[in-house]
């Protein structure tokens, strides 16, 4: 059965995003050639689970080729419906329903980019096989928490922690079943 992966940036006091969605904060540990295992993790991949807000930021700062590369299919949960654009799919219904399909279905394993919203419907259903989780050496303050409070409790393995030279630090805990 294909897992669910959580692949994501966070300040060291917790927070995914800025207030307004602000992601300039990764910067701080930007690298030329240090893509932090980004390449060697996508590549175990062939499905992106993503939230709209996520999906709009990324689009207008990167561009639509970040997530549809034409090698994977991408599902960016919204509440509005919107036509598909190549291999991504703009979804409105049951989030559990869409993973449990996935989940059955063949292929290779499922990425989650975020946003709060949708991670937390995961761990609210236990969903979220491993987490990769790399702390950026900030204290940010305020903005969109990682992890809301109110989900179960939800027993980690530890699997590794590894640092870089810019501060970063990425830590990659599975889920105990």
């Amino acid at each position: 059965m294909r897992k669910i992966s959580l692949f994501i940036a966070t300040s060291l006091d917790g927070y995914i995003a800025k207030p307004n969605d602000d992601l300039g904060f990764l910067k701080i540990v930007e690298k030329e050639g240090e893509d932090y295992g980004y390449a060697e993790f996508t590549d175990t991949v062939d499905t992106l689970i993503i939230g709209r807000r996520t999906y709009d930021y990324v689009l207008k700062e990167i561009g639509s080729s970040h997530y549809d590369n034409g090698q994977r299919d991408v599902y960016v949960i919204t509440r509005t419906e919107r036509p598909s654009v190549g291999r991504t799919t703009f979804y409105t219904g049951n989030l559990t329903d869409l993973v449990d399909r996935l989940k059955s279905e063949n292929g290779k394993n499922i990425y989650c980019d975020g946003g709060a919203e949708v991670i937390n419907e995961l761990l609210n259903h236990d969903l979220i096989d491993e987490f990769i989780i790399s702390i950026v050496p900030v204290l940010l303050g305020n903005g969109t928490k990682l992890f809301k409070d109110g989900r179960p409790e939800q027993t980690l393995e530890f699997v590794k922690a590894k640092t870089f030279e810019t501060g970063l630090t990425q830590l990659y805990y599975v889920r105990q079943r």
